[in-house]
């Protein structure tokens, strides 16, 4: 019996894990995958399009405004910002005509590069706000895993008193 109940309690920590894991990769998939090719687009069309789609996805997922922080709010975690300082950037897209430039064409793609990427040690990422694939169930996926941490606990000591019992 012991042994059933510390095997359930490491239930919610692996669902918990999965859970975030599904999470961003399904963002990955749908929204920071088109922020990234639209960052990479050689062209005004390509960059528009690939935006569209990760702006569609943003509202369709109540991406757009709030904070993504549970305890405190910093400015690197604003949804509101992020989302704005996307949508401009497509409009600033939609501005170019058929008399801009190649030049004024190249800056503009070289600015939504800019804003679209961060520079780090491991090359550039996506500039997005943390925790955001599991946005706006911050504040549930900070209990859940609390609780399942606490399960855990429990369950690392259950194995515990059963190993002692069996040597």
């Amino acid at each position: 019996m012991k042994a059933l109940l510390a095997t359930l309690t490491l239930l919610p920590i692996l669902l918990w894990a999965v859970l975030k894991i599904v999470n961003g990769i399904m963002f990955e998939k749908d929204c920071e995958g088109y922020l990234k090719r639209a960052a990479d687009a050689n062209t005004i069309n390509q960059a528009k399009k690939e935006l569209t789609i990760a702006l569609n996805y943003m509202e369709n997922h109540g991406l757009i405004q709030g904070y993504t922080s549970v305890m405190y709010q910093t400015p690197d975690e604003d949804v509101a910002f992020w989302y704005n300082n996307i949508k401009s950037a497509r409009t600033e897209l939609e501005k170019v005509t058929d008399e801009t430039t190649p030049l004024e064409r190249t800056n503009i793609l070289m600015k939504l590069r800019e804003t679209l990427l961060d520079g780090g040690k491991e090359g550039s990422t996506v500039t997005v706000p943390s925790g955001i694939s599991i946005y706006p169930n911050n504040v549930a996926y900070v209990w859940f895993g609390g609780i399942a941490f606490i399960l855990f606990i429990i369950s690392c000591t259950l194995w515990v008193i059963l190993f002692d019992e069996w040597c």
